[in-house]
């Protein structure tokens, strides 16, 4: 018999350090503790120093990359490796050499992501406009600062900016650029934070200086009328909504739609697509109107392809003849992302603080940030006169009576007693009296005297300007204005993407109505589908099947009519049938896995006409379950083909029932039982995956083999198999009520 455990002993310690630090870890937080302790920190991170961009237009990630390329000299000099970049960057960004590669790509030249990029770059950077162009590793490509970043680190080194230190406190780097131009309104820029995110659509650079001269000169000015529409870098056609646009300089909030352009090649039958939206790809347009040609819903169309080459994007769609190319066109813009929406959040860091403005407020804000760095450089170099002058001062006291001067020095037996008595001699300060000591002897002579007394009079001109300056806010106007002219006087480039009206574009047409006409639809047991028009069915009604099928269910209906077929995978496929060819009675038809696209070896198990989505279906399964559900439950707004979870998993489905009222439905078991069910007795679901109640109650290896209308059954003796709760057994099948029953 085995000894029982004292107390002690049963909680004796682990001596396992494995185990103790696993019990250890197990420590009871409440979930409040654990948000403001843990998770706020990592959003507040998320959201300060990587996500959102700050009033100079960049993100920490940019500011740190175009830093560094500056102090490497690459504003001036000769290209570098990007792999040489990536590495002196890991100075400052400690995020891995991939994340600041990818940066420098879409900076660059090459990826052509910015109106204006600020990487001057050489080698494969990859196209925005590309989803599989995969742009070259960093050992391959070569990069340099853009002439515009000249703009971005102008007196950079005269106090405009605060600078910080980095991640390990080894070096210094500015918290902001001084960009001379809002930077934030012309470079796109997107972001997602923890909770928030941003979205920067860009401007014309000179639209931008030119809406920023007249805001400093009149804040109440109307911007609308000179900044007139977002610019994007793959061109394309801005849709003007005067209304949409005003909402987003007023808000910061709002859409833009966008569409791309083209050229008819009249004498080759081909439409060119040369321009695409910036939202979007090549790819994913041609992957649309693929899958529109296979629907049949683009017919005009022979041929497609993708013809971007180092002359820049182009598709090309080769157009049957007849085919109207602005129709075709009209069908693309209205059927795949050659014509999308870009929303735009103008979410920007000021002071720390994430803010959503409109266009005016960032003007707003842009400018006193730019007033307060024009101030600072102003102020710096007033210093640095009035430190010149004050040097000045001094060296004419001595100038006055060099030959003293010159006595003191050789009277002086120690070195370092050369500038007390100089002091001492001359009444002045310690730094005046340094600066004369250090002047060479052969300057002393009476044109470098005259000189230095001409210099002082000219620097006490200029502090007495630079004073005045400083004191003036309208003078400091005057100087970011003269800067915004230059900036775009040297940069401004023409609009790349077009402004269009939308009063000025044709009215989009209704969707090409398919004809109506009354059909006969034909589901085969093996999954083949006909649709055949009354006139074909009268010349020739013998259906023809392959061997081992033949017919499952059929209906009469019209042209227009949505058709949903369930599969044994629990999905269901919806379509129309106008999608569907007219055929005649002797051709198979359409197999409806290939035609659909289903997964392997999945197949249909019936045919539904949903009509305004009345009505209910009832699921029977062969564990002895039936489901009752709605048949709205199956209706999308949107233009979805296929919807998974169509019915439960649990169990095999038996037969697959529609209703549009009451009926009583006979259920046969493998043990050749029969049950009649009124529907009634069924509660409706309107979930589409629920397991249903226990209709017919079964033996362990007894199953349902199918389940129809009572008038569609061969069954007589009504009273013999109908049940009054459920569930219930059934009742066995008497010669002559199951002599036609086909069982499993």
């Amino acid at each position: 018999m085995a000894k029982k455990k004292t107390p002690s002993e049963g909680s004796k310690k682990v001596n396992n350090p494995n185990v103790m630090g696993l019990h250890a870890a197990v420590v009871e937080q409440p979930i409040t503790d654990t948000l403001e302790q843990n998770y706020m920190p990592y959003a507040m991170s998320v959201i300060v120093s990587r996500a959102i961009p700050e009033i100079d237009g960049f993100k920490p990630s940019h500011r740190k990359l175009l830093y560094t390329m500056y102090k490497m000299g690459l504003l001036t000099g000769a290209r570098t490796k990007s792999a040489n970049i990536v590495g002196q960057t890991m100075r400052l960004n400690p995020h891995g050499d991939a994340a600041i590669y990818d940066t420098l790509v879409r900076l660059s030249k090459g990826y052509g992501a910015l109106l204006h990029p600020f990487v001057d770059s050489k080698g494969n950077f990859g196209k925005v406009y590309s989803r599989d162009m995969v742009w070259a590793a960093s050992r391959y490509t070569e990069a340099k600062l853009s002439p515009i970043c000249q703009e971005l680190f102008r007196d950079i080194d005269q106090d405009t900016v605060d600078f910080v230190d980095n991640y390990d406190n080894s070096m210094k780097e500015p918290a902001l650029l001084p960009t001379t131009f809002p930077n934030i309104l012309v470079s796109a820029n997107q972001g997602i934070a923890v909770g928030m995110a941003s979205q920067l659509c860009g401007f014309n650079l000179g639209e931008v200086c030119d809406a920023t001269e007249a805001y400093l000169k009149n804040p109440q000015c109307d911007l609308g009328a000179i900044l007139l529409a977002p610019d994007f870098p793959t061109g394309g056609e801005v849709i003007c909504d005067g209304a949409a646009l005003e909402e987003i300089y007023r808000t910061g909030r709002g859409t833009i739609r966008i569409r791309g352009r083209y050229r008819y090649v009249k004498e080759e039958n081909v439409i060119e697509i040369y321009e695409i939206p910036y939202t979007t790809t090549t790819e994913a347009i041609l992957d649309k109107a693929a899958e529109l040609i296979k629907a049949g819903k683009l017919k005009e169309v022979s041929d497609m392809r993708d013809e971007t080459d180092l002359g820049g994007l182009k598709i090309a769609i080769d157009l049957k003849r007849g085919a109207d190319p602005e129709k075709v066109m009209a069908k693309l813009y209205r059927s795949t992302s050659l014509q999308d929406a870009m929303g735009c959040n103008f979410n920007v860091l000021v002071a720390g603080t994430p803010r959503v403005m409109g266009v005016r407020e960032l003007l707003e804000e842009w400018c006193a940030w730019r007033t307060e760095s024009v101030r600072r450089r102003v102020y710096f170099t007033l210093n640095k006169k009035k430190d010149k002058l004050h040097l000045l001062k001094g060296l004419k006291r001595i100038l006055l009576d060099i030959d003293k001067a010159i006595a003191i020095i050789r009277e002086t037996e120690e070195e370092s007693e050369v500038v007390p008595n100089l002091m001492i001699g001359f009444g002045i300060d310690a730094v005046q009296a340094e600066y004369v000591a250090e002047i060479k002897l052969r300057n002393i002579n009476k044109e470098y005297i005259l000189k230095r007394v001409r210099e002082e009079e000219a620097l006490r001109a200029e502090i007495e300007d630079l004073e005045d300056l400083v004191g003036s806010q309208k003078r400091i106007r005057q100087v970011i204005i003269g800067e915004l002219r230059e900036v775009k006087k040297k940069y401004a480039q023409p609009r790349r993407t077009a402004i269009v009206y939308g009063h000025e574009l044709p009215e989009e047409e209704e969707a090409d109505e398919a004809p109506d006409y009354p059909v006969h639809v034909f589901l085969s047991r093996e999954g083949y589908f006909k649709k055949i028009t009354p006139q074909s069915l009268r010349m020739a009604d013998t259906q023809k099947y392959k061997e081992n099928d033949g017919p499952s269910q059929s209906f009469e209906t019209t042209n227009r009519a949505e058709v949903m077929f369930f599969t044994d995978r629990q999905q269901v496929y919806k379509c129309r049938l106008s999608d569907f060819d007219d055929t005649k009675a002797s051709a198979l038809g359409d197999y409806l896995p290939t035609r659909l696209g289903m997964d392997g070896e999945e197949s249909v198990v019936g045919m539904v006409l949903p009509g305004d989505y009345g009505g209910w279906l009832l699921f029977v399964f062969a564990n002895g379950k039936a489901a009752r559900v709605e048949l709205k439950s199956y209706a999308t707004t949107s233009n979805r083909r296929r919807l998974t979870g169509a019915y439960s998993d649990k169990s095999p489905l038996a037969a697959l029932l529609y209703l549009t009222e009451e009926r009583e439905v006979v259920l046969t078991s493998t043990e050749r039982r029969s049950l009649v069910v009124n529907t009634a007795l069924l509660s409706p679901k309107t979930t589409r995956g629920t397991q249903g109640v226990q209709v017919m109650a079964l033996k362990p290896k007894y199953q349902v083999a199918e389940a129809c209308f009572l008038e569609d059954s061969p069954i007589t003796n009504l009273g013999r198999y109908r049940c009054r709760s459920l569930p219930a057994a059934g009742a066995l099948l008497k010669e002559e009520d199951g002599g036609q029953l086909r069982l499993l």
